[in-house]
C-alpha cells in the first residue's frame, strides 16, 4: 500500500474522514490501528518487529523515569541502546557482510551460497529505530517525561506519514502533539493539500522524469561513461533525489497536516548552500540535527578545537554514510563529506578565508557553484550500484566526447531542474515553507490548480519507488 502513490491518496482520504468525527483518545486508537494496518500491510512479519521495539522500550523508559540510581538508569539506558542498534544492524548490515565474507572467501577458491543466509530490510526500520533511541536519550536527561499512555508512545513511533522515510520526529515537538488535542482548522487543513501536491509534482514531475536521464547513465545505456554523459547522469541524479525526498518529506507533512499534526521542515533549498556546513543545515534537517544532537556533540563535537573536532566530523559523517545502507559506497560518501566538512573548518579559521572576507566581494554565487558540484561528486558514490562502479564513472571525467544525443539530455533535464530551481530561488528569498504560501487564498487555489494539471500531464511515464523507502 505505502508504495503506490493512488492507493496512498485513497488510503488518506479514508483516515481523515473517520478521524476527525472521532474524540482524542478514539482519533489515537484508530491513528495507530491506521499506522499499523499501512505498515503492516506489505509483511506482518516486520509489524510484529515494530511492535516489539516498541513496546521494550515504553518500558524501559518508564523504568528509567522511576529510578533515582544513576547506575540502574545507565544500565537501562545502555540496554536499549544496545537492543535497538542490534535488531537495526543484523537487519540492515546482515547481508553486508554475508557477501563480504563470501567474497573473500570466493577468492580464497571456496564457493559459498549467499541466498539461505540473505534476510529482507524491513521498510523504515531506520527512521523508527533513530527515533526510538532519540527518545529514550533524552527521557534519560530529563528533557522530556516517559510517555503514560502505551498508545500515545506507539502513535509517537509509527504515526504512518512519518513511518517509512521520516522525516524523523523529534520527541519533544511530536510526542507532546500526540498526547494533546487536536482541532480542525481549515486554512492548515488547505495548507496541508498544497503541500502534497507540492510533493507530488516535485516526486512525479521532477524525480521522476530525471531519474530516467540518471539510470540511463548510471546503468551504461550510455555507453562508456565520460565528462559529458557523467555530468549529465549526475546532474539528473543530483535533482533527482532532491525532488524525490524533499517530494516524500512535503506530502508527509502535508499528510500530518490533514490530521492536525505538525512535522518540521526536512529541506531548505540544499543546492542554494553556500558552504557543506550550511548543506547539511538545509539537507534532510531532521537526519542532520539527530546526528549532531545524538552523535557529534556526545563525542565532544567542536568542545576541543584541532584535531579531535575533526575526528568527530569525520566518525559522524562515516556513520550518517553507514545509516544510508550497507554498502563501500555509502561509507565513502559520508567519508566524503567528513573529510569536506573538517577541511573547511580548518580554512574558515585560516588566514586565508579572513582575508579573502577584507575584500568585500561578494562570494554567494561561487561558493553556491563550487558546494553544489562538491555535493555531486559525492552523489556518484551514492549513487552507483558498487565501490568499482563509482570508480569506473569516475575514471570517465578523464575522457572527453561529445554525441548529438546529449543536446537532448541537456534540453530534457533543464525543462525539469529549471522549474524546481526556480521555485527554490523564490523560496529562499521569501523564507516561506512552501512556493506561495502567504499569497491570498485565490491564488494559491490557481496554483494547487496548476500543480495537478502539470502532475497529470508531466509525470514521468515509469513508476519509481521513493529513493529513501530501502533506508
Amino acid at each position: 500500500m505505502w508504495f503506490d502513490t493512488p492507493a496512498y491518496v485513497l488510503f488518506l482520504v479514508l483516515v481523515v474522514l473517520v478521524y476527525w468525527r472521532l474524540g482524542r483518545k478514539g482519533q489515537n486508537v484508530f491513528l495507530l490501528a491506521a499506522s499499523y494496518l499501512f505498515y503492516g500491510w506489505w509483511d506482518y512479519r516486520f509489524l510484529l518487529l515494530m511492535i516489539a521495539s516498541t513496546t521494550i522500550d515504553f518500558f524501559i523508559a518508564r523504568a528509567i523515569a522511576r529510578s533515582t540510581s544513576s547506575s540502574v538508569r545507565r544500565t537501562l539506558l545502555i540496554f536499549s541502546l544496545v537492543i535497538n542498534f542490534a535488531i537495526l544492524g543484523v537487519f540492515k548490515y546482515f547481508n553486508f557482510f554475508v557477501d563480504s565474507f563470501a567474497h573473500v572467501i570466493g577468492r580464497a577458491g571456496w564457493q559459498a551460497s549467499r541466498s539461505f543466509l540473505r534476510i529482507l530490510l524491513p521498510p523504515g526500520i531506520s527512521f523508527y529505530t533513530f527515533q526510538e533511541v532519540a527518545y529514550i536519550v533524552d527521557v534519560y536527561n530529563r528533557k522530556l517525561p516517559a510517555a503514560e499512555s502505551f498508545i500515545d508512545y506507539a502513535l509517537f513511533i509509527s504515526l504512518f506519514p512519518h513511518l517509512i522515510a521520516g522525516p524523523i520526529q523529534r520527541p519533544s515537538h511530536l510526542l507532546p502533539q500526540v498526547q494533546g488535542n487536536r482541532a480542525f482548522q481549515s486554512d492548515r487543513f488547505f495548507d496541508g493539500i498544497l503541500l502534497i501536491l507540492s510533493g507530488l509534482f516535485r516526486k512525479c514531475v521532477i524525480a521522476d522524469n530525471c531519474a530516467l536521464l540518471a539510470n540511463g547513465v548510471f546503468s551504461g545505456s550510455f555507453g562508456q561513461p565520460n565528462l559529458c554523459s557523467l555530468a549529465i547522469g549526475t546532474y539528473a541524479f543530483a535533482w533527482q533525489i532532491y525532488g524525490d525526498f524533499s517530494g516524500y518529506s512535503d506530502i508527509a507533512r502535508g499528510s500530518a497536516q490533514l490530521l492536525g499534526f505538525h512535522f518540521m521542515v526536512n529541506f531548505r533549498q540544499p543546492y542554494l548552500a553556500t558552504s557543506m556546513r550550511d548543506f547539511w543545515r538545509r539537507w534532510h534537517i531532521s537526519l542532520s540535527t539527530w546526528l549532531r544532537d545524538y552523535l557529534y556533540i556526545p563525542l565532544g563535537g567542536s568542545s576541543e578545537p584541532g584535531y579531535k573536532t575533526y575526528r568527530n566530523l569525520l566518525l559522524t559523517m562515516l556513520l550518517g554514510g553507514l545509516w544510508h545502507g550497507a554498502n563501500w559506497t555509502f561509507v565513502v560518501w559520508g567519508g566524503l563529506h567528513g573529510t569536506a566538512l573538517a577541511i573547511e573548518r580548518k580554512l574558515t579559521d585560516s588566514n586565508v578565508a579572513k582575508k579573502l572576507a577584507s575584500l568585500q566581494i561578494d562570494w554567494t554565487w561561487p561558493r553556491r557553484i563550487f558546494v553544489f558540484h562538491l555535493v555531486c561528486l559525492g552523489w556518484i558514490f551514492f549513487r552507483a550500484d558498487s565501490l568499482g562502479s563509482a570508480l569506473a564513472l569516475l575514471g570517465g571525467l578523464t575522457k572527453v566526447s561529445w554525441e548529438p544525443e546529449y543536446w537532448v539530455a541537456l534540453k530534457f533535464l533543464a525543462l525539469f531542474a529549471v522549474p524546481l530551481f526556480f521555485v527554490d530561488y523564490q523560496l529562499e528569498k521569501s523564507g516561506e515553507e512552501y512556493f506561495w504560501q502567504n499569497r491570498a487564498p485565490l491564488t494559491r487555489i490557481a496554483v494547487a490548480c496548476s500543480a495537478l494539471i502539470l502532475i497529470t500531464f508531466f509525470s514521468a511515464n515509469q513508476a519509481n519507488a521513493f529513493i529513501y523507502f530501502q533506508f
